[in-house]
């Protein structure tokens, strides 16, 4: 079977970008920016992007442009006699379908504020503010009313993936995130307009070491670079599959440029939407998850044109939500297509079943399955899932992709550099090896330890010991992955 490739550079940028952007950019960025001091947090933010995340995504794009296949099987076609890369990609799948079991969930709350706002819900002669602010809470005890809108965004997302990759999902998405990025704007500019907003502005854009000093500066720089890394979506090999369907008449460094400064653009313009209309109403921008669904929609509440405002800003996070559900099930069908041979239309067909099955766990666990707290007192299925991706699954793949482009006993540095370079633009600048073969992964490891000392170390030894157990169990399968061979007769 022929493989795919995107009609357009513009094309690749689009779908990359739109699978970098995500519920990260828009919903986690801006509290932890009021949570960490706004400007000081941002500088270190774009500081460790640049070091962590760019040289991760300029392997995972050389990796699936030089394999022409999805993490299911683009090691085994690039890994050298008796490599066990390959074993990485059962994980890897596993990463993809983990990841959209309580991501489709969460493109569906999208899809559901956006409908509530457009009917005029989060105004004030509809609903109160505590009743605005109750909403999310009533919803998640609603499994009935929650599967309806992830089966939705599920169903969507799969209809635009069957259209084929230039004329579903490279089309689609690129007027999705065209859309994103007007509406960004417009928010932006709305949100500056506000009275009072200037003091928001202030405390975004201007540095201050006094409140690195609150917080400790320890603390500020582990959550920039925590943020930095995961903000790509590396190391399940979904940026790899948009590698797989470029060709080779640019080079990769300019294009992983373009998608960084994207997505950063996304995340800091998301930033000025929220910031400054949390000081004009006077809101804490660093409430937490609930700044979304909660402090968001009561601001809007109070806003003249409320319901205008509410409808475009959940619009945009929609956009934001579906074009990575879209890009993540593409890897997911080629899974498919590399494996079985399988047609897009049967790998659609199963893959929308078996994900709308494999939600419901995710859904249940905010009511008749609440009583499953894994990670603690408070904590429900969906932190589960999302800890094995963001906490085990991203780091220790990132490893993986950046180990496998620089070790001898993996693909090497000279075939990773001449897949990265191949064809026109920037090239890959090669004084890194030492960094990436030394400095890196230690980064990566600090950033998986520490993730799980902060995770546990609040809910007490029962919980803690199992997990740090979970985590030298995946350090140990890493181990064997990258730095030893299998046994050749």
């Amino acid at each position: 079977m022929a493989r795919e490739s995107f009609g357009s550079r513009l094309g690749f940028i689009m779908v990359s970008a739109g699978c970098a952007v995500g519920i990260g950019n828009v919903w986690k960025f801006p509290y932890m920016c009021g949570e960490y001091g706004g400007a000081a947090f941002i500088v270190i933010y774009l500081i460790f992007l640049a070091i962590l995340g760019f040289p991760i995504l300029v392997c995972e794009y050389a990796v699936g442009r030089a394999s022409r296949r999805s993490v299911a099987t683009s090691f085994k076609k690039l890994q050298p006699e008796g490599g066990r890369w390959h074993n990485f990609g059962y994980m890897g799948m596993a990463g993809n379908y983990l990841l959209m079991m309580f991501y489709t969930m969460v493109a569906g709350w999208m899809v559901y504020y956006f409908f509530r706002s457009v009917r005029g819900d989060f105004t004030s002669s509809v609903l109160s503010a505590d009743e605005v602010g109750n909403m999310f809470g009533v919803m998640t005890q609603q499994p009935a009313t929650m599967t309806f809108w992830m089966i939705v965004a599920t169903v969507v997302s799969f209809a635009v993936c069957a259209l084929g990759l230039q004329n579903g999902v490279e089309k689609i998405t690129k007027y999705m995130m065209i859309g994103l990025l007007v509406m960004i704007g417009v928010l932006a500019i709305h949100s500056l307009m506000l009275p009072g907003s200037s003091e928001g502005v202030k405390f975004y854009l201007v540095p201050s070491m006094a409140t690195i000093q609150a917080k400790g500066l320890g603390n500020v720089v582990f959550a920039a670079m925590s943020q930095a890394f995961f903000t790509l979506s590396l190391g399940i090999g979904s940026m790899a599959i948009c590698g797989s369907y470029k060709d080779k008449s640019q080079a990769l460094t300019g294009d992983a440029m373009s998608v960084v400064v994207l997505d950063t653009f996304v995340a800091l313009m998301a930033g000025m939407i929220i910031i400054p209309a949390c000081f004009s109403f006077g809101v804490e921008p660093g409430a937490g998850p609930s700044l979304i669904f909660i402090t968001l929609p009561n601001i809007f509440n109070q806003m003249a044109g409320g319901r205008i405002w509410a409808s475009l800003f959940f619009l945009f996070l929609t956009c934001a939500a579906f074009s990575t559900v879209v890009a993540v099930f593409e890897n997911i069908l080629s899974f498919a297509m590399d494996l079985w041979g399988w047609s897009r239309k049967k790998a659609v067909l199963f893959n929308a079943i078996a994900l709308i099955v494999l939600s419901l766990p995710c859904i249940l666990g905010f009511s008749v399955l609440s009583g499953i707290q894994p990670l603690g007192p408070g904590s429900a299925i969906m932190d589960l899932e999302d800890f094995i991706v963001s906490n085990n699954l991203l780091p220790l793949g990132a490893i993986v992709y950046l180990m496998f482009c620089i070790k001898k006993n993996g693909w090497g540095w000279d075939n990773f550099v001449a897949e990265a370079n191949a064809g026109k633009g920037m090239r890959f600048p090669t004084f890194l090896k030492g960094y990436m073969t030394y400095v890196l992964p230690a980064i990566i490891i600090v950033i998986y330890i520490k993730g799980y000392i902060d995770k546990f170390s609040g809910i007490g030894m029962n919980y803690f010991i199992p997990w740090m157990i979970v985590a030298l169990l995946f350090l140990t399968a890493l181990y064997f992955i990258v730095f030893t061979k299998k046994k050749t007769n």
